[in-house]
């Protein structure tokens, strides 16, 4: 017996769920990755200095080894519900059943799905960017704000790579991901600096690829957020920025991490699965069908201290 007004469609659950952007647009996944949890979860945060005291390890012949106590504090949470809502006029449904069609024609309800689960999406998007892009996340030693000079934009002065090789060895846990805006990586890439790095040569034209500078900064991911949002109001002409702005982001991260309890800068709990639920509605004059897309989500900064956030890395 169904516990809402709506009823879950499986097969508008199915299109929730397999819906994707492209990897060169959406990267909040990778950067605070997803984990299951129950509606109400905790997750332990350490005190990073009891895993680098060492006490006494020496036992006596009749005593007892030291005792040590971690003075991790346990934080309790929640998930939270997004979600949109969309409704298909029962003509249009009606019109589009009775037509010639091929077989991967797609109905106006799975149509309506994919764009409110992108709608969806797209705000995680912009709030993992702007929760990792910002100054308060971190620590008041593991960032840095650039201007001037100092920007990556100006190919004569700056010097990204020891920068960057500079805040990887700050953090406790050295960063294993590289988070780009894609107005950074464009300079970043074309940077004579990294270019005569990169290929151990002189050479300071062209760009370099996202491995190679994986591998001089010896890190498992370099991820750029590609993505736009409108930023207009809703009637107004259209206005289109990147979601992801001009700063960049040292991370240590991993959905291994996340599930084992373990350090990491932070994460995303999910609560279920992505869903789509459809219910009758009488506006219009035949009626329609309501859809409903969404999930139950919380994203989490569980260890500020694991990442290190260069603000306005470029101009």
């Amino acid at each position: 017996m169904a516990t809402t007004a709506f009823a879950i469609n499986p097969e508008l659950t199915a299109v929730a769920i397999g819906y994707k952007n492209r990897d060169i647009d959406m990267i909040a996944d990778i950067v605070l990755p997803r984990i299951l949890t129950p509606k109400k979860f905790a997750y332990t945060k350490y005190n990073q200095a009891d895993g680098y005291t060492v006490p006494s390890t020496r036992v006596g012949r009749k005593s007892d080894p030291t005792m040590v106590d971690f003075g991790g504090i346990i934080v309790n949470d929640e998930c939270v519900d997004f979600g949109l809502d969309d409704l298909v006029p029962n003509d249009e449904i009606e019109a589009w059943n009775a037509m010639d069609k091929p077989e991967t024609a797609v109905s106006p309800l799975a149509k309506s799905t994919s764009l409110l689960t992108g709608l969806v999406l797209l705000d995680r998007e912009i709030r993992v960017a702007g929760t990792v892009f910002s100054a308060g996340s971190y620590s008041g030693s593991n960032q840095a704000t650039l201007s001037g000079t100092g920007q990556w934009s100006d190919f004569a002065n700056s010097n990204p790579l020891d920068a960057l090789l500079a805040a990887l060895d700050v953090p406790l846990f050295r960063p294993n991901t590289v988070v780009l805006g894609q107005a950074v990586w464009t300079k970043l890439r074309q940077h004579p600096r990294v270019i005569q790095a990169a290929n151990a040569s002189a050479q300071t034209g062209g760009a370099i690829t996202r491995q190679q500078l994986a591998d001089l900064l010896e890190v498992r991911d370099v991820v750029v957020g590609t993505g736009f949002v409108n930023t207009a109001r809703r009637g107004q002409a259209a206005t289109f920025a990147r979601v992801w702005g001009k700063h960049c982001a040292l991370l240590y991260v991993g959905t291994d991490l996340a599930n084992a309890d373990q350090p990491c800068f932070g994460f995303t709990a999910q609560f279920g699965d992505r869903i789509a639920m459809t219910m009758q509605s009488s506006k219009g004059l035949r009626g329609g069908q309501q859809i409903r897309s969404g999930e139950s989500v919380k994203e989490v900064i569980s260890a500020n201290d694991a990442g290190y956030f260069f603000q306005n890395a470029v101009a």
